[in-house]
């Protein structure tokens, strides 16, 4: 690559990949174009939407940082389409926009400033309001992790991967949006990608994997707006409580990563039991998932049995004051 091909090489590839969310569309693609930070390409990714999606992102082929890719047939998966937009990618650093998220001008200029000063972290991420369909602010996106520790979230820190993910991640998927992530492409090569066997963990499974190979950094401003409604993929798993199953997944996967401390792996496994014996003794989850689900359980916790205790009596008991 000849020196004047290599300076054109643009610091950060930001990757849209939109399936049927024309109605969030322009506000997430100018929230981009409008970034104080304008050393980027911006590739829009479709996967076969069957709303205006592709008119609207049309009217941005025009502008010279914007690259538009048009699948011929539906992926059916979001991490498919992240490798994809990834293997297109030209930038030393990558941003996943999600198409119905939007961000704060600045996300760009303090995100891409952390991985420049930093040359071991492998990923930098910041705090996420959450907003309504319409835009309206419903608190913070983080507000899942109080348990974990109610401060954490609330500060500026620059953490050993390996320490992040035997402490915080193992509990639970610590980066609420990915649409708040901002990593170095190399890192993510390095792991192989995202797992394109899971529907909704894959980007869980995909942070710690890259936290396990450096640094990770966080900022406490909230410079990214996290959009929760009831047509994302994360709503539709935890229907068909697939989010169970998967959790237990990426659990197992990274105890085999990691050792947490007796302490910690107990903690775990209590809270874990809150969720999956209700699926096991739930009427509707197929008993192929509860086989799934069953067979994580045994290796992740010691005392299955013991620890289904508690949780399957307040079942009983809630389904007897029902009656």
């Amino acid at each position: 690559m000849t020196a004047a091909a290599d300076a054109k090489m643009p610091t950060v590839s930001v990757i849209v990949p939109n399936y049927n969310h024309a109605r969030f569309l322009a506000k997430r693609i100018d929230s981009v174009l409008k970034q104080s930070f304008q050393d980027f390409e911006l590739i829009l990714l479709d996967d076969c939407s069957t709303d205006d999606s592709r008119s609207i992102l049309s009217l941005y082929a025009k502008d010279p940082r914007v690259r538009i890719e048009f699948n011929e047939a539906n992926s059916g998966s979001t991490f498919k389409q992240w490798n994809k937009g990834v293997r297109l990618a030209r930038g030393k650093y990558v941003w996943i926009a999600e198409s119905d998220d939007y961000a704060d001008e600045r996300l760009l200029e303090r995100l891409v400033a952390v991985l420049n000063d930093e040359p071991t972290v492998t990923f930098a991420y910041c705090r996420s309001w959450r907003v309504s369909d319409d835009d309206r602010l419903n608190g913070f996106a983080d507000f899942y992790l109080e348990y974990l520790d109610p401060h954490r979230w609330k500060a500026n820190f620059c953490v050993d991967g390996y320490e992040e993910c035997r402490n915080y991640f193992i509990f639970s998927n610590t980066v609420p949006n990915a649409s708040a992530v901002v990593f170095r492409r190399a890192a993510f090569e390095r792991v192989g990608g995202a797992d394109e066997s899971f529907r909704m963990c894959g980007d869980w499974k995909l942070w710690v994997a890259m936290a396990l190979t450096g640094r990770m950094a966080y900022l406490g401003e909230p410079l990214n707006y996290y959009r929760s409604h009831g047509t994302t993929v994360r709503s539709k798993s935890r229907k068909e409580e697939l989010d169970v199953a998967e959790d237990l997944q990426v659990i197992r996967w990274i105890l085999d990563q990691v050792t947490p401390t007796d302490v910690v792996l107990k903690r775990l496994c209590q809270r874990q039991s809150g969720f999956w014996v209700p699926a096991l003794m739930s009427a509707h989850v197929p008993f192929s998932l509860k086989l799934r689900i069953l067979k994580n359980v045994r290796a992740i916790d010691p005392h299955p049995i013991r620890r289904a205790l508690r949780p399957a009596l307040r079942i009983v008991r809630g389904k007897l004051l029902r009656h």
